[in-house]
């Protein structure tokens, strides 16, 4: 199913929570806060949340540095 990634399309599996898909993007989790459909998904809820087809997600990253 496709889902839009800042802005861009990706396909991801049936059934992706969002915890996987963090995971298939080999993202650190403590680095991202993430963004699906204009609502932020509070970390202890990511594995519970499920992505659907259309799903429009935004992922915040941090960069230290000074």
């Amino acid at each position: 199913m496709r889902v839009t990634v800042n802005g861009k399309t990706m396909e991801v599996a049936e059934n992706t929570s969002l915890w996987g898909f963090i995971l298939l993007c080999k993202i650190k989790p403590e680095t991202v806060i993430i963004e699906l459909n204009e609502r932020v998904i509070r970390r202890n809820i990511w594995t519970e949340t499920v992505l659907m087809e259309g799903d429009r997600i935004e992922l915040v990253t941090f960069v230290g540095g000074g």
